[in-house]
Parts: structure tokens; C-alpha cells; sequence
């Protein structure tokens, strides 16, 4: 794989040291051979102890990965959104802005994959879907997989928004688009990614689904009834935000109602 525009990959972590390093390995094996791709582990305020560890893999890497960059260490937990927004600030001069989950469900072959189709398609944001099509392999514990659904049907009718798997933790979007929608976002927890679409279609850039294999893996923070209540009210502030005259004047959109529904 040969890449010519930067790209930023942002892996938020919190208490992650004891799943991370198989899946930094296998990223290095798929993007360490390329100098356009960057790599930052952003430790979401986990605490000294759990810093201290995650220094030390990251560091132990660092040399034979040079895209690999020093552990940004946050001095207080910001939640999902809020580490990755933090990693994306550090930007320099990238083209390309994205983000996977610490756990590996996502392989690294398909960050790769994805990393090449975003970079041939400038301008248009993509966000891996976990749907069984195009020969795809999705393994997901079934519990999870119905409150994904769920969600998944509350953000396409609460929001207008058709999208199928708004969640799934590998997105890359087009600096300038990010920096375009950035004074709009204030959501930093799980839903994040949710007020990030909308503020992407609202403001006319194109966001697309691509399909990915996706295999689960334990010992993730999510706590499904707890933390799906929350997403959910995250969701209706995300809708009462976009019919705000602030957000629809931001975007150049018609004042009443709410917004156009989004296109994938």
C-alpha cells in the first residue's frame, strides 16, 4: 500500500495496557512500512499507574515504528470523544483525520484498507460499518449487537440521518472537513461520533459506510443499559442542537424545521 496524503491515527485508550499491544503490533506490521501515516495512542486520564504501563509500550515500539508518536497522556478522563478531539488538535500538517478502537475488533488490515479508499476519495468522510455484506465477517456477541440496533434505529429516526452503524469505532474524515464542523462539537463521551455526523451533513461534506470484518473482543468499558441511556440523551440534545438557529445559521441551513435528511 503507497499513500501520499498525511493521515493521523488517533487510538483513544482508558485502562487499555492489558489488550493494546497485540493490536499495536499488527498495526505495525500493516502501517509501518508507510511515512505518510502517523500514529498517536492519546491515554485517556487513566491514572499514573496505567500511564506508567502504557508509556512503556508505546516507547518500546517507538523505534522500530517512527510513525508511532510519544503516548499523549491526559491529566484527567475527557471520555471517548474528548481523547480523540485531543489527538486530532495535534493535527500539523495532515490531510486526513481518523480514529480506531484500542481493542483490536477492528484488524488492522482493514485500517489499512480503509486508510487507502479515504485518501482516493478526497473530501468524503468514511465510517466502517459492521454489516454482513459485500463478503464481509462480523462476529459480535448477540446482546450487543440488538442494543446496536436499537441505537443505531433511534439516531436514524430521531435524527433523519440514514446511517446504519453510526458506532462502529474506525472513522476517518478529511482534515479541512474536521476543522470546518469543530466549533459545533460539543459531545465527548460515547456518542460523540453521532454529533460528528450530523455536523458533517449538515454542512454538505459527504460521509459514506464501508462495510468491515469486525470480530469482538472482552473486556470492553461499555456498560450496555447505563451507557446506552446516556448515548440516547446525547442524541436528543444532538437534535435540539440542530434545530438551534446557532448551528443551522453555522451551516447554511434554511431557518424552521429540522435539517434535510443526511445522504450515505
Amino acid at each position: 500500500m503507497t499513500m501520499n496524503d498525511r493521515v493521523l491515527l488517533v487510538i483513544p485508550c482508558f485502562r487499555e495496557s492489558g489488550r493494546i499491544e497485540p493490536f499495536l503490533d499488527s498495526l505495525f506490521d500493516e502501517l509501518g512500512s508507510i511515512a505518510t501515516v502517523s500514529v498517536t495512542v492519546v491515554d485517556d486520564g487513566s491514572g499514573a499507574s496505567e500511564q506508567e504501563k502504557m508509556h512503556s509500550i508505546v516507547e518500546a515500539r517507538r523505534a522500530r515504528w517512527p510513525g508511532l508518536q510519544p503516548l499523549m497522556a491526559l491529566d484527567k478522563n475527557l471520555g471517548k470523544g474528548g481523547a480523540i478531539y485531543a489527538g486530532w488538535a495535534a493535527c500539523g500538517n495532515h490531510d486526513w483525520l481518523a480514529f480506531v478502537d484500542a481493542d483490536g475488533s477492528c484488524p488492522a488490515y482493514e485500517v489499512a484498507r480503509l486508510l487507502r479508499e479515504a485518501t482516493q476519495q478526497p473530501g468524503t468522510a468514511l465510517f466502517a460499518s459492521r454489516v454482513c455484506m459485500l463478503g464481509k465477517r462480523i462476529k459480535r456477541d448477540f446482546h450487543r449487537h440488538l442494543i446496536g440496533r436499537v441505537y443505531a434505529t433511534i439516531v436514524s429516526e430521531v435524527l433523519q440521518i440514514h446511517v446504519y452503524d453510526s458506532q462502529c469505532g474506525l472513522k476517518l474524515v478529511p482534515t479541512a472537513a474536521f476543522e470546518k464542523v469543530r466549533p459545533l462539537l460539543r459531545v465527548f463521551g460515547f456518542a460523540f461520533d453521532v454529533e460528528l455526523l450530523c455536523a458533517l451533513f449538515d454542512s454538505g461534506v459527504l460521509v459514506q459506510e464501508a462495510p468491515i470484518d469486525w470480530h469482538e473482543t472482552g473486556g470492553g468499558k461499555v456498560r450496555l443499559v447505563r451507557d446506552s441511556l446516556r448515548m440516547f440523551r446525547d442524541v436528543l440534545a444532538v437534535r435540539r442542537r440542530r434545530r438551534s438557529a446557532e448551528w443551522r445559521a453555522f451551516c447554511g441551513l434554511a431557518d424552521g424545521g429540522d435539517p434535510p435528511p443526511g445522504q450515505r
